[in-house]
């Protein structure tokens, strides 16, 4: 008995480790900013490093399921189209879902294997392993748009009557008070009307020229 209560105690002086495992594991949010007609995801080198993945397996699976063509860049992922923060987000938890997180004990301590052709996720945790699904591209992300309390990064363009900063992002003009003609800015967005909307800062980036 006092070995059987030995081990127990044992067992359970581990449990706290794996679940300070889930908790520490955190994916970065995505940092995005638009250059032209393209997203930028910023931090798309550091999502890839935390996901502990080939970043070109990464955003082939970001650009069949946006439906868009892309590259990397650096440290950085371009996108062509207007995507949002949570748009992308949103894909890049579905990638963790389907390539990374173990099924069974739900810690990411995984990593892929081809055999016979079938690409099987294999957990180093837990010993669990399933096949990969191959997935269709679905038409969930939407181009062009913007969110009402998402966060952009906005490059001011003008000022108008008012005084206030203005953005463009395709189709909408942004009014950021006291944002300054040429100025970056991280704004979150109050309210949508129509192609007009409505932001406040939360951050500055600073000036360009």
């Amino acid at each position: 008995m006092d070995d059987y209560l030995a081990g127990l105690d044992r067992a359970m002086k581990k449990m706290p480790a794996n679940r300070e495992s889930k908790e520490r594991f955190v994916i970065p949010s995505a940092k995005v900013f638009y250059e032209g007609k393209t997203t930028v995801l910023e931090n798309f080198g550091a999502i890839a490093d935390t996901l502990n993945r080939d970043p070109e397996h990464l955003m082939k699976y970001l650009l069949q399921e946006m439906g868009t063509a892309g590259k990397i860049e650096g440290q950085r992922g371009i996108f062509q189209g207007k995507f949002g923060e949570t748009a992308i987000a949103r894909q890049i938890e579905s990638y963790f879902e389907e390539y990374v997180v173990c099924t069974e004990c739900r810690l990411p301590d995984t990593h892929l294997i081809k055999s016979d052709r079938v690409l099987t996720l294999k957990c180093d945790a837990c010993g669990a392993h399933r096949p990969v699904r191959k997935r269709k591209a679905t038409t969930a992300v939407q181009k062009d748009v913007i969110e009402e309390g998402e966060t952009y990064e906005l490059r001011i363009e003008s000022v108008g009557n008012k005084g206030d900063g203005i953005a463009k992002v395709d189709k909408y003009l942004i009014f950021v008070p006291s944002a300054i003609k040429g100025e970056i800015v991280r704004a979150k967005i109050k309210k949508i009307s129509g192609t007009l909307a409505f932001a406040e800062v939360v951050e500055r980036k600073g000036k360009v020229s």
